[in-house]
């Protein structure tokens, strides 16, 4: 990935070796996980709504991001070169995808407007040319002579004027829909949690609802903004300390830096893809397998199959057209 390509600095022949591992085996977990919900998309008609869509060029995105992070050789220019573009392109539309979802749950919870599916083409347009722009902009400021000296990895920086426009490229844009996320779950998470009071201060107590299953979906959003923090965190901190002192690596930061990174699509399959739309067509497929075969099911999926929608596809945004 573009911004984990700085922190082999002067790190030694084993500890490089590691961090290779750590990337690979992480890159890997998600890209399967990524894989899995993009087939999902494709093979169940039943998710083909907007709402899910959504999650499918998220997923999409983190499966080519996770794809050419684990590609790349500085011997062969070409696919280094495709492996620093790309993944620099690809993280960005990943981040900027769920910054999108938060908007069409904050448009459809909050302002109560039914448009968001007319809003498609402006998303591919922000998201697409936002990551465009940004890669553009660093590759004007790359300097490919630091290629051979890298390793496994390509396209690092280790001038003063790359490492800001790294900064500018891609943290800044990272934080900053961070913050968007945050604040847009904050206001929808507030809203429902209102809506849920009044509905049971108006209601006798004979017919209240549970709300256990709208709290989970509660829960479960205010969780997403954490998926950033949580795989960028290590990264951005070792950008800084790169920053502040850049003759000196850390390697356990470095190794937390790649590997938490890494395993963002893995992170954003589980949180925004394995909803309960996915789990139900997942289940009635497993329903049409033949008797031997239902034995291995779990005992509790026909129970969750028939459970009501309570995450994000729950909104039936389509429903609301």
């Amino acid at each position: 990935m573009a911004t984990v390509k700085a922190v082999m600095g002067n790190l030694t022949v084993a500890e490089r070796q590691i961090l290779t591992a750590v990337n690979s085996g992480a890159s890997s977990l998600s890209l399967v996980g990524s894989g899995f919900i993009v087939l999902c998309y494709l093979l169940f008609k039943e998710l083909r709504k907007f709402s899910f869509k959504l999650v499918f060029y998220l997923a999409l995105s983190d499966m080519c991001c996770s794809f050419f992070s684990i590609i790349g050789d500085p011997s062969k220019g070409f696919f280094c070169y495709a492996q620093g573009y790309t993944t620099h392109f690809f993280c960005l539309a990943s981040f900027l995808w769920t910054t999108t979802i938060a908007f069409t749950l904050h448009r459809t919870v909050v302002r109560h407007k039914t448009d968001v599916e007319d809003l498609e083409p402006m998303f591919h347009l922000y998201v697409w040319g936002t990551s465009g722009v940004m890669t553009v902009i660093r590759s004007m400021a790359n300097n490919h002579e630091h290629l051979s000296r890298l390793g496994t990895w390509c396209w690092a920086q280790t001038g003063h004027a790359g490492k800001v426009t790294h900064f500018i490229t891609f943290y800044a844009p990272l934080w900053s829909a961070i913050l968007f996320n945050g604040v847009t779950y904050f206001q929808v998470i507030r809203m429902l949690n209102n809506a849920t009071r009044m509905a049971v201060g108006m209601s006798e107590r004979s017919y209240q609802p549970d709300p256990r299953s709208d709290m989970k979906a509660l829960n479960r959003w205010g969780y997403y903004p954490l998926i950033l923090i949580g795989s960028w965190f290590f990264g951005t901190i070792n950008r800084i300390h790169d920053f502040i002192e850049p003759g000196h690596k850390i390697f356990w930061l470095s190794v937390l830096d790649v590997g938490m990174a890494q395993l963002m699509g893995l992170f954003n399959s589980i949180a925004y893809g394995l909803n309960s739309s996915v789990r139900r067509a997942i289940y009635e497929r497993l329903d049409l397998l033949p008797e031997c075969f239902q034995r291995w099911r779990p005992k509790t999926s026909r129970s969750r199959g028939q459970q009501q929608d309570s995450e994000l596809v729950s909104l039936k945004i389509q429903d609301q057209q």
